[in-house]
């Protein structure tokens, strides 16, 4: 155990998909994966290890923002021996040039967090996706036919701002949308030689306040959530796990 998970040692898969929301976990475990068994509940951070297609698979609850998704991968790394993690949430577009559904590959992670810099001494505002899991991504995503658009994601520290518009650092960057994840993530992998994605779908679009309603949301992330699982299956036989 670690000291916010608490399965036991060998309950956690070497492939984790990690949604913000452990109620998110919960629907993908109950809809998606065989043989599935609650392996963590510590502060209602819900971990479920199961099977997709015979590939053991857990899935786990990151919470929001940088530091809450850089404890738990961290902790799956370091002390489950976890191989490969990718996020899978949501996006806000800074502009009308995004739509609502688009799913993002996220390539690089901008950020103004001190995370890295702070936890491992990485200078510099941005990190790359890890490892091979975000090209096995875009090779999965054709073979099924499904539009994935590779690209970079501003990986915010603030939701809520009081100056409108495209922050700088996103502007310059090319990135056309907002998470709060991404960044430490990848920081996390990088540092312990692991590998890391993530995987986005835009769910609102914020200077025209379209949003995806919550029963379209559903159906919408469960698109993204197939594309990730067959990911996996594309993963573990790649890293013959």
């Amino acid at each position: 155990m670690s000291v916010h998970i608490s399965a036991q040692p060998g309950e956690i898969a070497k492939i984790v998909l990690m949604p913000g929301d452990p109620l998110r976990a919960k629907h993908i475990a109950d809809t998606m994966l065989d043989d599935v068994k609650l392996v963590s509940s510590t502060r209602n951070a819900f971990y479920f290890t199961g099977t997709y297609k015979n590939v053991p698979v857990t899935i786990g609850a990151s919470g929001m923002g940088c530091p809450s998704i850089g404890i738990y991968s961290y902790e799956l790394y370091k002390e489950y021996e976890v191989e490969c993690i990718i996020r899978i949430g949501t996006a806000g577009a800074y502009t009308s040039n995004s739509k609502l559904y688009d799913v993002i590959n996220v390539e690089k992670a901008y950020s103004e967090s001190t995370y890295a810099s702070e936890a491992f001494g990485y200078e510099g505002n941005h990190i790359v996706h890890q490892g091979i899991a975000y090209d096995c991504i875009n090779e999965t995503a054709r073979a099924l036919n499904a539009t994935v658009i590779a690209g970079n994601i501003h990986s915010s520290d603030v939701f809520y701002r009081s100056r409108p518009g495209t922050p700088k650092i996103a502007a310059e960057n090319n990135c056309p949308a907002v998470e709060m994840e991404a960044f430490s993530l990848f920081a996390n992998a990088k540092y312990l030689g692991k590998t890391a994605a993530t995987l986005l779908t835009i769910s609102d679009i914020i200077p025209t306040h379209e949003y995806i309603s919550a029963d379209q949301r559903q159906s919408t992330l469960d698109n993204m959530t197939r594309l990730a699982l067959e990911s996996v299956v594309n993963i573990h036989r790649k890293l013959a796990l």
